[in-house]
């Protein structure tokens, strides 16, 4: 009964997903391994995006190591765990918490040890800065552990790289890669406190070539500049060549207004005024951080407006007959898709 729930969210999320960006680009999804122990090890910008993507994206079912914060109230927390998502607790948790960390980490083991899929973004929190920034060591403790368990098993470390060519906003791009798999018997000749050091080390450094890495020193002033070149921000590897280069050798994407949407956008939003109007004057003024814009964006696209259509259906149904209810509820949604993927 659970993978029937699982799989039927997911496909709805993927469902969401496609109608919610322009386009999504897969690379590397090839180099992932259906039948062996995974942990995937992703930069973390957008908030539950971030993790949607991984989880309908990267071919298989994965379980997600998520803050303990959001298990707070009871029922979210029967959803989350229905979902696969298990509770990470940190040091601002309070110190009586962590120590609930140990035994969280040894389930993961024991999925490992199943050849599951484990998914974790190691930064520790999400951020918008188009970096990756400095990893936690608590990924490490999973993978160190295992091997005192598990030595001959081998867990498949997979950096992640999330890029979004605008991460706030609604009919963009993103681009997730998949790195080749790091063996974790690589590991196994060092002391754990090397081994530590050293998966740190490499995990760091192949996601930072997956992602767009802008420097801390002046990231205001190369972003800017990035920006106004209209880089493609879902190839990171032309961005950070552009970077390098002091900006002489930059690839830039072709600027177009698209007529059409122009053209679309006030049917679109005469269609869904109320989701709108309940998204600008009620949600965004709830919402403290920027990070978390698209999420509830995207729940708002994935509940509400589904909800609003049905609403118009029903009455479209009463007013003027089935098959013209089903007809108008055609259009509107080659309307929408037509809208976001210009």
């Amino acid at each position: 009964m659970k993978k029937i729930w699982l799989y039927s969210v997911r496909a709805y999320i993927q469902l969401g997903l496609f109608f919610y960006y322009k386009k999504i680009i897969l690379k590397g999804k090839i180099l992932v391994p259906k039948n062996q122990a995974v942990l995937f090890l992703g930069n973390h910008q957008n908030a539950l995006l971030d993790a949607l993507l991984i989880a309908t994206k990267s071919g298989r079912t994965s379980y997600f190591l998520t803050r303990a914060g959001v298990f707070k109230n009871p029922m979210v927390s029967r959803l989350l765990k229905s979902l696969n998502m298990l509770p990470v607790y940190r040091v601002r948790d309070g110190w009586s918490t962590v120590t609930k960390n140990k035994s969280v980490f040894s389930n993961t083991v024991a999925l490992l040890h199943n050849n599951e899929a484990i998914a974790i973004f190691p930064e520790g929190n999400h951020n918008l800065a188009r970096r990756v920034r400095a990893l936690s060591k608590g990924f490490t403790r999973i993978v160190i552990e295992h091997r005192s368990k598990h030595p001959e098993q081998v867990v498949n470390l997979i950096p992640v790289g999330l890029n979004y060519n605008a991460p706030k906003s609604m009919g963009s791009c993103v681009a997730i890669y998949f790195a080749k798999a790091i063996p974790s018997t690589n590991y196994n000749h060092l002391t754990d406190v090397d081994a530590t050091n050293q998966i740190k080390a490499d995990v760091f450094n192949i996601m930072s070539r997956l992602t767009t890495q802008i420097p801390e020193v002046n990231y205001d002033q190369v972003l800017e500049k990035l920006i106004a070149l209209n880089v493609d921000f879902t190839n990171p590897e032309e961005v950070n060549q552009c970077i390098a280069s002091n900006f002489e050798n930059c690839i830039t994407k072709i600027d177009t207004k698209s007529l059409i949407k122009s053209i679309l956008k006030p049917v679109v939003y005469f269609v869904l005024f109320l989701p709108i109007i309940v998204w600008r004057q009620l949600i965004i003024p709830k919402i403290k951080e920027d990070e978390f814009l698209s999420t509830f964006r995207f729940a708002v696209c994935i509940t509400l407006v589904p909800l609003w259509l049905l609403i118009v259906f029903v009455i479209g149904c009463l007013a003027v007959g089935v098959l013209s209810s089903i007809l108008s509820l055609l259009i509107i949604i080659i309307l929408l898709i037509a809208y976001n993927k210009a």
